[in-house]
């Protein structure tokens, strides 16, 4: 990978990718593209900027795209609209990020016969029975239950098309819920961590039975790196570290983590069509390409989150005011 393209480096899980990659490979050039949208932040980037290219601008813009993409060996697509409620409020961003921009990038990869690597979600699957094992695996049927899923699963075809059709020499990849430093305050995490540091009691959407499995932010970006070295093109694969939590438990352990009463926190409406829960089958990508999880107590990697946002308000604190703003607009 000489020179490296990231799509959306400057979000969460993007920006913590880009570290991981100066690490992985230390004499490569790597450019970020971002649009700096509420979920993008230069600040995510402040330590490895001297590092890196940085390009403001949107991965619906086909000549940027097209000179980026031209000068890149590997591509790898984390831009994308990424928040349910947000989705379900307005769903117009979603496509034009999700899925024009998908076909953006995706032309300009097929005329410079690029290397891709798309970032899906485990969200475009729908839903799993609370009581059962079921779990995704990469033979699962699409059944998305938002408009933010519905445009991710519909960008994800669109990938295994031009695969089928031109060639492209393109993997993807699903990932659980992340957590870790730099997610935004508008995630369930964050948000709860951040409300109890600024005196606000946390909330948990309806009976907070809704489960979810959850993944470090470096476990899955260190999956993503072994995808792009060792990863068979056209294929697909689950990345998970089977830690399923309902919402509800989880909010206790963080309250109890962060020395507060373990039912301190309010209850509001669900939100339409909430999934009851995610777990994947990661069986193909431990088997194949050798990954495992490094983060496999999730107390542990909480605390130290917990710890992260507790040094950093500087960075989480210019965030909270507008977030919590656009909640109460939609009732959450």
């Amino acid at each position: 990978m000489a020179h490296l393209l990231v799509t959306g480096g400057a979000g969460f899980i993007g920006a913590n990718f880009v570290r991981r990659a100066l690490a992985a490979y230390p004499d490569g050039r790597l450019t970020v593209l971002d649009a700096l949208t509420y979920a993008g932040n230069r600040a995510n980037l402040a330590e490895v900027a001297d590092r890196i290219r940085f390009v403001h601008g949107n991965v619906c813009d086909a000549d940027l795209v097209d000179g980026l993409v031209r000068d890149a060996d590997v591509v790898v697509h984390f831009a994308a609209e990424s928040h349910v409620d947000y989705s379900l409020q307005d769903p117009r961003p979603f496509l034009s990020s999700n899925v024009e921009g998908t076909f953006v990038l995706l032309e300009a990869v097929r005329r410079h016969d690029r290397r891709l690597h798309h970032i899906s979600t485990d969200e475009v699957f729908g839903s799993l029975p609370l009581d059962g094992a079921e779990r995704f695996t990469e033979e699962s049927r699409y059944d998305p239950s938002s408009p933010y899923s519905a445009t991710k699963a519909a960008a994800d075809m669109l990938v295994r098309a031009w695969v089928r059709a031109y060639g492209v020499r393109a993997t993807l990849s699903y990932c659980t819920n992340n957590y870790g430093p730099y997610q935004n305050v508008e995630k369930f995490l964050p948000r709860q961590i951040t409300n109890v540091l600024r005196g606000r009691r946390p909330r948990l959407y309806g009976t907070g039975e809704n489960v979810r499995e959850w993944t470090h932010v470096d476990d899955h970006n260190d999956a993503i790196l072994r995808i792009i070295a060792d990863g068979r093109v056209g294929e697909t694969y689950l990345i998970g570290s089977d830690a399923q939590w309902s919402n509800r438990a989880l909010l206790e352990l963080t309250m109890s983590l962060l020395g507060r009463p373990v039912d301190e926190f309010d209850v509001v409406p669900d939100r339409p069509g909430h999934d009851l829960r995610y777990a994947t089958d990661s069986t193909k990508i431990r088997r194949e390409l050798g990954w495992r999880p490094r983060h496999t107590d999730l107390a542990d990697g909480i605390a130290d989150t917990i710890d992260w946002y507790r040094r950093n308000e500087w960075w989480w604190g210019p965030q909270k005011d507008a977030t919590e703003a656009r909640y109460a607009d939609i009732g959450r």
